[in-house]
């Protein structure tokens, strides 16, 4: 789920940018979910010409689960 998210964030890609592709991801695990609602909320915290990075809070019942970080790679065009 967060890589779709952090992938969707990472659209916003600088200018010749075609897409993305992920260097690094780190996850951190804080707790668990049983059942119920799941809601993951990305926040670019870094566009740059070649890489972006971003960042995931996933929530269950207002608490903090699970943090994710991951540096994308931009893909341009081969010149």
């Amino acid at each position: 789920m967060t890589d779709l998210i952090n992938g969707s964030t990472a659209l916003s890609l600088p200018r010749g940018g075609l897409g993305t592709s992920t260097l690094e991801s780190k996850t951190n695990f804080l707790g668990g979910v049983r059942g119920g609602e799941v809601v993951a909320t990305a926040e670019a915290l870094h566009v740059g010409s070649t890489t972006i990075v971003v960042e995931t809070e996933v929530t269950a019942q207002s608490r903090l689960v699970a943090k994710v970080t991951q540096t994308q790679l931009v893909l341009r065009a081969m010149s």
